[in-house]
């Protein structure tokens, strides 16, 4: 902290305190500020310092770390000596002579204890002519003698009228420093921040509000140093140089690095967060930086430990006793099974940077060799799974014959309790077997524990083995390879990728198309907004029918999941084709999904139980966002689009979900901010289709007054849907073509969207085209019973971006378009759907003759967080202040700080006030509790949100 004057948030109370008494010049008084290292003890004494000097009162700084002489009261007087030269009064000949005098008279007797009284003397009459205050930061880095002898003199010879600030870590036994408590009048003991200052302070450090999941991610990776300043702004710095920080909707957003999240900084500063307490040495930090190597990529045990005992080459320093040291100070910890971990994620993650000590293959072939001494390969991959990681690290050092079947019988261990583990075990044995017979089997074990586990991303993995034992198959693969290139399709699906290069791209899909059932899958990602895995359908049916078993599709479950995008005709000719067919909700659960390209939805309807509702796959995710953005959840809508655009980002290429993108740019462009609807759209490349797109791009172009452009590309999207076959969702795209043409009465435009239609909804005759229809009716002819049919059908729906426009139709055909105006405002407000505010219902107003009144809105009171709410529990349960300080992990003084605000903000004057409003629902009724996510609305559940209605 020392580097930086960054103010810290939480900290108000500490600063004010010092200040005050920085400010108190003529009275003696002293405060010690302690605490943890890097917990901002010197930016609250420096901040304190401040305000007492803007404050009229002067401060000096006592410098012990620069003192010379002989550690104890020698360096004492060479620092004081100094700090009276800065008080310009005229007599300091003659306090340093006295201080001097007294020295040389007392040199080796009663241990210096005249020499402090006369320090202490001297110092009175300096704050008597002079009045300042003195601040000494830092104390737990000088000499123990020294801190001795300044904890006695002020404990014993005070200075009278001189304030006296000091800070130091909490002294170790034996050190000096343990004296300076009981020194002081008051201590400041500075906790970690809560998670709401760190939110706090990272926003103020990086200039913008920052996204709660960095805030988690900074969190998880500081482990216990979570609200500690320094090693947060040191993460924060790791994050910066690894340039890993993105500006998303205004806010400050992670994506995370291949390495994990690490402090920034020299090796000596590593040193400074990971071990404080001691010394700086190099060779440590390279057995460090070996560790960390090690943990990164294999399960380390304690009894691993004792094959790292070889003397560092660099300085000679046992190893063995450098990882003892390590795991005393709590750098390293040690779970109840042995397995050995860095307890702060960020300072590994640092360390491997750093040279290590040795070639880290080298410990984990001893590591493997050990247990291999003992036991066949089989036996040891069963009996001690973790041995993978290190085979794996190992490398071509360990032989295929050896390296494959332990990797095996490990994969098969890791698949009765981490499933993605093992996964990712048989990807490395498949990456040393030749294809053949053996590698395809494999293949489909580990494909199927993807699949059923939904670990799609592991899955994806091993596109580099499947694909090689598809190029050396003969023309009939097999009924393993054909398994494993549709459970790869699936995945694929899910994870919106991967992308490569043309000429691998070519491969893959010549490869592909020799699997029919595999290829059809493939082609399903050009149906659902995905960009297609192949560029066509293949004209072979896609695969015999098969019964329906697990959670893989059957050819004629994806010959319907492919038909529902398109026409009726073909719709019904598929769902024939189905053992057992998708009826009454599930069929509309489905075509509504198809409408948004949303994979997850669709599989859902389709597979029912035997869908795998978990997982955090891209399209489990867009499932997510396509929910809350049809139940007016925007602001979860937008959170979950930033997650996809964030995760996709880290994983490189895939991942990105194009649709994502496009209704993260209608929520803006709905509430007004057109700018940065324009910047999620124009992330999606130009050859990227699908009627939602081309629905959000005309909202966009015509708010930003191209009207001409937008209608003539929205017409271009409209032909482009119907020449691909993706018609589903393409009703919506035409309403708003003719919502805009009856506005700004272009009636060809109109007249011609609605004739279109009329024509669709022939051919796809679903809810939400029959929904269309009526509305553009509505807007066309005025008719007001298509009106009145259509709201009803989509308040049963639960579309509430729709309901919004049949509120506006139903201002231009109903009678009461009065009370149907101010529904729609209040309902667009609720929305934040500024623009529609603005501009449509404004219109309408005025073409019904009505005066449009926009209620103002009262600013909503900030929610409490989880943690203030704990703290309200704990105080309702009766804990005292140090109760309540160690179930938080925090100091007795931030728990006051803290009960301090919350009277402020809830009104309450005791905690017996605090108690009951949490009790009797004040809380509620001021709109300060947090809001509680429905667990069914889950991102990693793809289940129904049901039919309740959302507009009550």
């Amino acid at each position: 902290m020392q580097q930086r004057s960054l103010s810290l948030p939480g900290r108000e109370d500490d600063v004010r305190a010092v200040a005050r008494v920085l400010g108190s010049t003529g009275t003696a008084r002293t405060v010690l500020v302690t605490g943890a290292a890097g917990v901002g003890k010197t930016s609250v004494v420096e901040s304190g310092r401040l305000a007492a000097v803007r404050g009229g009162a002067k401060v000096l700084r006592l410098g012990l770390s620069t003192a010379e002489g002989e550690p104890g009261t020698a360096a004492l007087v060479d620092a004081v000596c100094r700090l009276l030269g800065r008080i310009n009064d005229g007599r300091l000949p003659v306090r340093v002579t006295e201080i001097r005098r007294v020295e040389r008279r007392t040199a080796g007797r009663d241990g210096g204890l005249a020499l402090l009284s006369t320090i202490g003397e001297v110092l009175t009459d300096a704050a008597e002519h002079v009045p300042f205050s003195l601040v000494a930061d830092g104390v737990d880095g000088i000499p123990p003698a020294t801190a001795s002898a300044l904890g006695l003199l002020l404990r014993v010879f005070r200075p009278a009228g001189l304030p006296v600030v000091l800070a130091s870590r909490p002294a170790a036994s034996g050190h000096g420093g343990g004296h300076l408590p009981l020194a002081a009048d008051d201590v400041l003991d500075l906790g970690p921040l809560v998670p709401d200052d760190v939110r706090e302070l990272l926003s103020r450090r990086l200039g913008h509000p920052v996204e709660p999941d960095l805030v988690t991610a900074v969190t998880h990776s500081l482990g216990p140093l979570g609200g500690n300043p320094g090693a947060l702004l040191s993460l924060v710095a790791g994050i910066e140089q690894d340039d890993a920080l993105v500006k998303l909707d205004g806010r400050i957003a992670l994506i995370q690095p291949a390495g994990g999240l690490r402090f920034g900084g020299e090796a000596e500063q590593l040193s400074a967060l990971g071990w404080p307490d001691l010394p700086p040495d190099a060779g440590r930090i390279r057995i460090a930086a070996a560790l960390a190597r090690l943990v990164a990529t294999a399960e380390l045990r304690l009894e691993d430990l004792h094959r790292m005992t070889v003397p560092d080459p660099g300085t000679g320093r046992d190893a063995a006793r450098a990882v003892d040291q390590l795991l005393t100070q709590g750098v390293l910890t040690a779970a109840p099974d042995g397995r050995v971990a860095f307890a702060v994620p960020a300072l590994a993650a640092a360390l491997r940077t750093l040279p290590a000590t040795c070639d880290v293959r080298v410990l984990h072939a001893r590591i493997v060799r050990a247990v291999l001494d003992k036991l066949d390969p089989v036996s040891a991959g069963t009996g001690h799974p973790r041995l993978a990681g290190h085979a794996v690290a190992v490398g071509p050092e360990l032989d295929d014959t050896v390296a494959v079947p332990l990797l095996l019988a490990a994969a098969r261990r890791y698949a009765r309790f981490a499933a993605p583990r093992a996964v990712g075990v048989y990807g490395a044995a498949l990456d040393r077997m030749r294809p053949g017979p053996e590698a395809s089997g494999v293949l489909r074990q580990a494909l199927g524990l993807g699949l059923r586990h939904a670990d799609h991303a592991g899955a994806l993995a091993l596109a580099g083995p499947l694909f090689a034992s598809l190029d050396a198959a003969p023309a009939d693969a097999g009924a393993d390879l054909d398994f494993s290139a549709r459970a790869w399709c699936v995945a694929a699906l899910h994870e919106h990728g991967p992308r490569h290069s043309e000429a691998e791209e070519v491969r893959r899909c010549a490869a592909l198309r020799r699997m029919p059932a595999a290829a059809g899958l493939a082609a399903l990602g050009g149906r659902y907004g995905i960009g297609p895995l192949m560029p066509t359908v293949p004209d072979c049916a896609p695969g015999t029918d098969e019964p329906p078993r697990g959670p893989l599709p059957t050819p004629a479950e994806v010959r319907l999941l492919a038909a529902v995008v398109g026409g009726r005709a073909e719709s019904e000719l598929a769902r024939r084709d189905l053992p057992g067919a998708v009826e009454g909700a599930a069929w509309d659960r489905l075509r509504n999904a198809a409408a948004y390209g949303d994979l997850a939805g669709a599989l859902e309807a389709v597979l029912a139980d035997r869908y795998a509702k978990v997982g955090d796959s891209t399209a489990v995710r867009y499932h997510a966002v396509v929910r809350d953005y049809l139940a007016g959840r925007w602001d979860e809508a937008l959170s979950g689009a930033r997650r996809i655009e964030l995760r996709g980002r880290s994983r490189g290429s895939s991942g990105v979900a194009q649709l994502a993108r496009a209704l993260a740019g209608e929520i803006h462009w709905m509430r007004g901010d057109n700018e940065r609807a324009r910047a999620w759209l124009e992330l999606i490349p130009e050859d990227a289709s699908h009627p939602l797109i081309g629905r959000a791009w005309l909202g966009v172009r015509h708010a930003s007054g191209e009207a001409d452009e937008a209608y003539e590309r929205g017409w271009q999207q409209v032909e482009g849907a119907r020449k691909s076959g993706v018609l589903a969702g393409l009703d919506r795209l035409l309403l708003r073509l003719v919502s805009y043409g009856s506005r700004d009465g272009r009636e060809r435009d109109c007249e011609r969207a609605q004739a279109e239609l009329e024509s669709l909804h022939h051919e796809v005759d679903s809810p939400m085209t029959l929904e269309s229809v009526l509305l553009g009716r509505a807007l066309l002819h005025r008719d007001a019973d298509s009106v009145r049919t259509a709201f009803l059908l989509v308040r049963q729906r639960g579309d509430r971006p729709l309901a919004l426009l049949a509120r506006e139709c139903m201002v231009l055909v109903d009678e009461d378009s009065h009370a149907w105006l101010d529904e729609a405002v209040r309902e667009a407000q609720s929305l934040g759907a500024s623009t529609y505010l603005r501009t449509m219902l404004a219109v309408r107003a005025r073409q019904k003759g009505l005066k449009l009144s926009v209620p103002r809105r009262r600013a909503a009171p900030a929610r409490l967080s989880e943690s203030d709410m704990r703290l309200i529990d704990l105080v309702s349960d009766g804990e005292t202040n140090r109760r309540i300080a160690a179930l938080m992990a925090c100091s007795e003084k931030t728990v006051e700080q803290r009960l301090t605000r919350l009277f402020q903000r809830t009104g309450c004057r005791s905690r017996v006030e605090l108690a009951a409003s949490r009790l009797d629902g004040s809380l509620a009724r001021l709109g300060l509790l947090p809001d509680v996510p429905d667990p069914r609305a889950d991102a990693r559940s793809v289940a129904p949100s049901g039919h309740t209605d959302p507009l009550g």
